[in-house]
């Protein structure tokens, strides 16, 4: 074996032998509770309760901003408490629970993603420019995110995911494999809004030369207008960062995106520029059918109760109420008392629906509804798009249609608007998915 090929073959031993320490570490923590670390970027699919800019609209003029049709909204929380009735939130922490890995743990998986970083300098590192004929390197976090950024570049960038689709997004921690991908990052794309700290402070490490960390939601949505609620309080400093569930601040997604690229890769501006304008016109499309859908239900009927909370943006751009969520902060389940709280709740506010994730069934969910005497529908998406990657259906308007479809539906109203709305990429979607 070459010098090369022994050299790629001990970075795979050492990036094994990483992946199988960390998990020992955490196996080792007495008390706490951790994702598994597994799957192509750590993620474990069956583990955890939940797994969880052409001429364009002034999308960003907030906190009084305009929808995509150009008329003006105030930012407000949809999250309401009613006077003398205790909000359906549930206690938000409890004391003495983390979920933050130990010590040890966070040590080892640095140690370890600095000496990979190390051998891959040593070996010559393959940049995009050595590897791919200068195409650029793109990595992204969650699997929205992945889609847009797909959807824009199309075949001109190579696109990699780091969060695998249908893990707990709020509490996964990259292994130290991870680091070798993000190294060789031209641009790393995040959520931002506290989602992935992990996963961006390991980018800003092992960042190379000229690389860059963009922050999409970070950039779309000023402090003053983030919202904290149920299972985001003000007081633990994590608003919550959902905003792709809201059509409009997936637009703002898209324009930051194509301005990054365009600058980025001046050659390839064009491609860039033509993907996204055929990109925001579906996403415009979907906005008009999203709103002609919701109509159809009376404002008293658009209650959401919900398993993760994962809609507070969407709510308020179109005039729902997120009256609370079971996902408490600490991603535990409630408690009894707040089980019962719940109950009382939901027979107060008349709510027809409940909704919980296909991705992860929630037999409290499904037992507060039996008991509140309301239809449980547990197949809501939050960030695990529908089929496998490279289908046609693998996509964010795909995952969206979906969700909306379902909801209005189950709430009485009728989704033919939104059924009829195209939510096809605008090229082959060629971005590696972690799985």
């Amino acid at each position: 074996m070459g010098d090369v090929g022994r050299e790629g073959a001990g970075l795979t031993a050492l990036l094994d032998l990483a992946d199988a320490a960390g998990r020992a570490t955490l196996a080792d923590e007495p008390g706490e509770q951790h994702e598994k670390d597994e799957g192509s970027y750590g993620g474990d699919r069956d583990h955890g309760r939940h797994r969880d800019n052409g001429n364009d609209q002034g999308w960003t003029h907030l906190p009084q901003h305009r929808d995509l049709h150009g008329t003006a909204h105030p930012i407000e929380s949809s999250c309401r408490r009613q006077p003398g009735r205790r909000p359906l939130a549930l206690p938000l922490m409890r004391p003495g629970c983390t979920n933050l890995p130990g010590m040890r743990t966070g040590l080892l998986r640095s140690l370890l993603a600095g000496t990979v970083v190390a051998l891959l300098s040593s070996c010559g590192g393959g940049t995009s420019d050595e590897s791919d004929a200068g195409r650029l390197e793109i990595v992204t976090t969650v699997s929205p995110l992945t889609s847009i950024v797909a959807n824009v570049v199309g075949d001109r960038a190579n696109v990699t995911g780091i969060v695998p689709e249908g893990t707990n997004s709020h509490t996964f921690e990259p292994p130290p494999s991870a680091a070798r991908t993000l190294s060789r990052a031209d641009v790393v794309f995040v959520n931002g809004l506290k989602l992935e700290d992990p996963t961006r402070d390991l980018a800003t490490k092992n960042r190379k030369n000229g690389a860059e960390t963009v922050e999409l939601g970070t950039q779309t949505l000023p402090e003053e207008a983030y919202i904290y609620d149920f299972s985001f309080p003000k007081e633990e400093g994590k608003p919550n960062p959902h905003l792709w569930t809201n059509p409009v601040m997936t637009a703002r997604y898209v324009e930051i995106v194509r301005d990054t690229m365009v600058r980025r890769d001046p050659k390839n501006a064009t491609t860039f520029e033509q993907n996204a304008a055929a990109y925001l016109a579906k996403v415009k499309a979907f906005d008009a059918a999203l709103r002609v859908s919701t109509a159809t239900l009376a404002p008293e009927k658009r209650k959401l109760l919900t398993y993760h909370d994962a809609y507070a943006y969407f709510a308020k751009e179109y005039g729902w109420t997120v009256i609370g969520a079971i996902q408490v902060s600490d991603f535990e389940d409630p408690t009894p008392r707040e089980v019962a709280a719940l109950i009382d709740q939901i027979k107060a506010e008349q709510v027809t629906a409940i909704f919980g994730s296909e991705v992860f069934p929630s037999p409290v969910l499904e037992r507060i509804g039996k008991e509140a005497g309301v239809r449980y529908v547990d197949e809501l998406r939050d960030d695990d798009l529908p089929g496998e990657p490279g289908e046609a259906g693998h996509s964010l308007l795909s995952l969206l249609r979906f969700d909306y479809v379902t909801i209005i539906e189950s709430l009485g109203g009728e989704a033919g608007a939104l059924k009829g709305v195209d939510v096809g990429d605008v090229v082959k979607d060629t971005a590696r998915y972690a799985q």
